[in-house]
């Protein structure tokens, strides 16, 4: 990179829409991504050489770049993600910068930590615990205390001891890298004929170049062990790896099997880092000490500078949406900086995107296919139990043939799984005397009961309150009930019909990450029976003794009036029944429907992925929607509801004609008030090669100025439609 003038462009990692302009003190030099520290609204702010100043300030009326970090400066390809980015969603390019950027620990150098080493000297006295201290250091290297404490079984003071005795000496070291160089031929794995070719067909992507290559396989079929190897190739040809996993709950399993094939465990990114680990992984990826990564998606913005390859495990998982702050979706961003990077995209799934096949189709995508599950294992038989015909006895929620099935799964000492896309107990509470229904005080949301916990839970806002025992309406006692299953219902039922089983109930706020990645651990080693789950137990386990899946409902997803609900449906019944069936014994599932001639029930029945596809493109083309046209959303949203239909209204009325381009709206939408705040929404449609976020930009420019309490959330290509 060339040296800068003495006054350069610096985006600052805030809010803001541009760069501003600084001098570089005198003596000092700076390139574009240079990560600096510069006085704003009086305190410095971190930020970073943009490039030359497009301004024409009087040098004098500038003020000095405080501080310019001693740190390799951000890649250019970086830069130009992050400008990409906020063109494309509309977010000020300070805030995209702000997930590149750590804290200013993270551009400090590693501190250097305290060790031992024998001096020679021998103590006066010489205890059994001395002894095995100074046979520890017998080889001469310096020990961090830490390390000498667990290796020789002593406690601390005993260390201590002997530096005071001139037996040990302390001196510093540098700190260890925060993982060690995977090795790409550790341990390869053995592929079968079917994973060779896929493999065969992802090498046909040059490892210097950009290209995209969507591994569509089915459930159980072999794709990690797959794209395990193009990390491998990565690494060999000298290049940085990122590996992005929806759900953080599933990092555990995946990280053992990455250092099973690499001989180490990855670095990891993602929201259960402390804040010292996710310092020291910024800095050796920013320096090029850590080579592979495992993260959520907000590592798509770590400072790589070879990066060679992304991969998108489960890239149709709607976790990659980015829905607060910058509405950016990974998938999509991940192409983007792979282009920029000249990078292999490896989009890999058992049910993909229906934007993501229809690249695959259209030629844009290498389209890698695996039919047939790893070591020949059959996919589950799968049956719709028509609830109109087999319905479950009054009270309860399990239809009576899964319910044979499940008690005979049991008997032959197998593993059920209950599936029910619902948490809590049940998702809505009302006063079974005058009728009150209970509702979230701050969210167009009833209150979901967790009679675990005995409360009543928004699940939008988080708002919860104690389970009154008398209706706050009209006084009554023991009046409440609850209406419809959750999931802690269906452990009810679970008890009283098998209660010699062992069960455990899993979904995403029963525990921390760390209990939740136990919980599947246990369920690996067959500690129990009967799990009862929602789609966290769907995305990417293997249970060898799982043979039996019962879907509660498998309409819940279809009951909405959301573009994509059949995409999300199919996708989720396609990974949860997925689970049944993955080691020697044959798999089972069941879907409780009362739709059975859905057309995804019978492409379900039928394993008929390509009758799904093939329909749902066509639906999809008919209606000009994505991947076939384009949607943009604009939220308003304000306290007073009159307020946001009031502004909404306004801004539809300045809206630019363009040919092709519908409107809708402005209406309520799906959830009216989230956290107290009055949600109105307008949906743009466009033609699929129409400028939308140009377009909007320029709409809400023309508009009247957000005031007050007015908020305009925009979203370029949204998933979801609440």
């Amino acid at each position: 990179m060339s040296e800068l003038g003495n006054i350069v462009a610096v985006m600052v990692s805030v809010s803001v829409d541009g760069p501003y302009s600084y001098r570089v003190p005198y003596g000092k030099t700076v390139v574009r991504g240079s990560i600096v520290a510069v006085p704003l609204v009086g305190r410095l702010t971190l930020g970073v050489v943009w490039g030359e100043p497009k301004d024409n300030y009087a040098h004098n009326r500038l003020k000095d770049i405080e501080i310019i970090y001693d740190v390799p400066p951000l890649s250019d390809e970086l830069l130009k993600t992050v400008d990409w980015v906020s063109r494309y969603t509309l977010a000020p390019p300070g805030l995209v910068l702000r997930s590149v950027l750590r804290s200013t620990e993270a551009l400090e150098p590693d501190r250097p930590v305290l060790a031992y080493r024998r001096t020679g000297h021998e103590p006066d006295r010489l205890t059994p615990a001395r002894s095995r201290v100074l046979d520890t250091v017998a080889d001469g290297e310096a020990w961090t205390k830490t390390l000498l404490v667990g290796t020789s079984g002593v406690s601390p003071s005993v260390i201590d001891g002997l530096e005071r005795a001139g037996a040990l000496e302390r001196l510093e070291i540098p700190a260890p890298p925060i993982v060690q160089d995977p090795d790409p031929d550790a341990a390869p794995l053995t592929l079968s004929a079917e994973q060779s070719a896929a493999m065969g067909q992802i090498r046909e992507l040059d490892p210097q170049q950009f290209g995209v290559a969507l591994l569509d396989g089915v459930t159980g079929g072999g794709k990690t062990a797959v794209f395990f190897e193009a990390v491998a190739d990565t690494l060999r040809a000298g290049r940085q790896a990122l590996v992005l996993l929806p759900e953080i709950a599933l990092t555990g399993t995946f990280l053992d099997r990455f250092a099973k094939r690499f001989g180490t465990r990855p670095a990891e990114w993602h929201s259960d880092m402390t804040p010292a680990q996710r310092t020291r992984t910024w800095r050796g990826i920013n320096d090029g000490t850590v080579r592979a990564v495992v993260g959520a998606r907000s590592a798509l913005f770590l400072p790589f500078h070879e990066l060679g390859l992304i991969v998108l495990d489960e890239e149709h998982d709607g976790a990659y949406k980015q829905s607060d702050g910058v509405n950016y979706h990974a998938r999509d961003m991940a192409v983007v900086r792979a282009r920029f990077a000249e990078a292999r995209v490896i989009l890999s799934s058992a049910t993909p995107s229906v934007e993501s096949r229809n690249n695959a189709n259209t030629g844009r995508y290498k389209h890698v296919l695996l039919t047939s599950r790893f070591a020949a294992q059959a996919l589950p038989d799968i049956t719709a139990l028509d609830m109109r015909e087999e319905p479950p006895e009054k009270g309860q929620w399990i239809a009576p043939r899964l319910a044979r099935e499940i008690f005979a799964t049991l008997d032959r000492g197998e593993q059920a799984l209950l599936f029910l896309n619902r948490r809590g107990y049940a998702p809505l509470t009302l006063c079974k005397s005058c009728g009150h229904q209970y509702q979230c005080p701050d969210c167009d949301a009833w209150l979901v009961e967790h009679r675990f916990r005995g409360v009543l839970m928004c699940h939008h806002c988080g708002y919860e309150q104690r389970r009154p025992k008398v209706c706050t309406e009209c006084g009554t006692e023991d009046s409440l009930i609850p209406i419809g299953p959750g999931i802690e219902r269906v452990a009810e039922e679970v008890a009283l019909r098998f209660p010699e089983a062992r069960t455990v109930i899993l979904s995403s706020d029963m525990g921390s990450n760390a209990q939740l990645r136990e919980r599947f651990a246990e369920i690996e080693r067959g500690e129990y029976d009967l799990i009862i789950g929602t789609q966290l137990v769907a995305k990417g386990h293997h249970f060898e003794k799982l043979t039996l899946v019962g879907v509660l409902d498998a309409d819940l997803g279809l009951a909405h009036g959301d573009p994509r609900a059949a995409e999300k449906t199919f996708q989720i019944l396609t990974q949860v029944t997925g689970r049944a069936g993955r080691a020697s014994k044959a798999g089972r599932a069941f879907l409780q429907t009362y739709h059975p001639t859905h057309p995804v029930m019978e492409a379900m029945v039928k394993q008929d992925r390509e009758a799904f596809y093939a329909h749902e493109l066509e639906v999809r083309k008919d209606g000009q929607l994505p991947p076939f046209g384009r949607l943009a959303a604009l939220i308003v949203s304000a306290s007073e509801h009159d307020d946001a239909m009031g502004f909404a209204r306004k801004l539809l009325s300045a809206a630019p004609q363009a040919e092709g381009l519908r409107l809708f709206g402005p209406a309520d939408a799906p959830v009216a008030m989230v956290r107290g705040r009055h949600r109105v929404r307008l949906l743009v449609q466009s033609p699929r090669d129409f400028d939308l976020s140009g377009y909007v930009r320029f709409w809400l420019i023309s508009a009247e100025r957000v005031t007050g309490n007015l908020r305009v959330q925009v979203d370029i290509d949204p998933i979801s439609f609440y």
